[in-house]
């Protein structure tokens, strides 16, 4: 396997990178989200900026924040390193990643499943957790030299801005304050995509539509568009806003279907915090949200069981996952 981004274009595409028709991007260039929902966490009413987060949630699955606490040179430095880690050579880059004996920082192309993979997507992306930091960061890349110590003030604040979002998100539920600082958020993982251009970005896919594995998913997503999100039986482009994070959420606000498209001129790279629970953790609907008016449309289930259909049986038609995870309806 061969990084993406040792790739030299010589005239001709290579034909694992080719989707089949019917897997294809269509059109390249679709409307932007314009209603959009861009929320303000500095805004003074509480009540206020919770109604707008369930809103975008159970309407879109998405919303973008802004005033939202981390600083936007601290933004900019977290870009930059990731952008400067997937300019270095390949061998270097490999280099720096096989260093945890539990092998939790990864390199690949495409995704987990390269090898069974009858085409690829068009990324290089390096994910590695980063909680407890203080035995992580032991094993992240040494190269560029300030990589641990800009991500690693990074992910401090986007553990804080996570926390602060499902806090907002159980008070608009109902839910007990602290519903979400159990196991349901033991393991955050930071993912750095990189999207290099293709020749023709209309043949080939970043990253096809799905739905994140995680609680919620927290994304700088730079000043190139890519990030696309299925609303109404269409695609819409997600707007790249100056210093604001995308937020993905997922259960009662639904998890948005997402993908990601390439083009022809720019390299892409984007960061991603992802909010994992612990593999034993037992997924299934909060209790207090579930009666007999609103019966558990999902089934109870370890988060190991969902991460190994996920990951080890992919498909692009969700089946695998639907199957393991909708209740039966008596």
């Amino acid at each position: 396997m061969e990084l993406l981004s040792s790739w030299c274009y010589d005239g001709s595409l290579p034909e694992t990178y080719v989707m089949p028709p019917e897997r294809r991007s269509g059109k390249l260039i679709v409307p932007l989200g314009k209603s959009v929902s861009v929320i303000d966490l500095e805004r003074n009413d509480r009540n206020e900026t919770i109604q707008q987060i369930l809103k975008a949630g159970e309407e879109y699955g998405f919303f973008q924040v802004i005033n939202h606490g981390v600083s936007e040179d601290l933004m900019d430095e977290t870009m930059n390193v990731a952008e400067e880690f997937h300019a270095m050579p390949g061998l270097d880059k490999e280099r720096e990643c096989p260093k945890d004996p539990n092998r939790s920082c990864k390199l690949y192309t495409s995704s987990y499943a390269y090898p069974r993979e009858d085409f690829h997507y068009w990324r290089d992306a390096m994910k590695h957790p980063c909680h407890p930091l203080e035995e992580c960061i032991q094993f992240w890349p040494e190269k560029p030299t300030r990589y641990r110590k800009v991500v690693g003030a990074y992910s401090v604040e986007l553990t804080k801005l996570s926390c602060r979002i499902l806090e907002l998100i159980c008070e608009g539920l109902g839910l007990s304050t602290g519903y979400f600082s159990s196991d349901l958020i033991e393991l955050p993982e930071i993912m750095i995509n990189h999207y290099p251009p293709f020749p023709e970005p209309s043949l080939t896919l970043g990253l096809s539509k799905h739905r994140d594995p995680s609680i919620i998913t927290i994304l700088l997503q730079g000043r190139i568009h890519g990030l696309q999100v299925f609303k109404d039986d269409q695609w819409i482009g997600v707007e790249p806003l100056p210093h604001a994070f995308v937020i993905i959420s997922n259960g009662k606000l639904k998890g948005a279907e997402h993908r990601v498209v390439t083009n022809s001129r720019d390299a892409r790279t984007t960061v991603s915090y992802f909010v994992y629970p612990c593999d034993q953790s037992l997924i299934e609907p909060a209790k207090a949200l579930v009666n007999a008016c609103n019966p558990a449309i999902y089934k109870a289930f370890k988060f190991v069981e969902f991460v190994t259909t996920f990951i080890l049986k992919p498909d692009y038609t969700g089946e695998a996952v639907k199957e393991l995870i909708i209740a039966s309806q008596v």
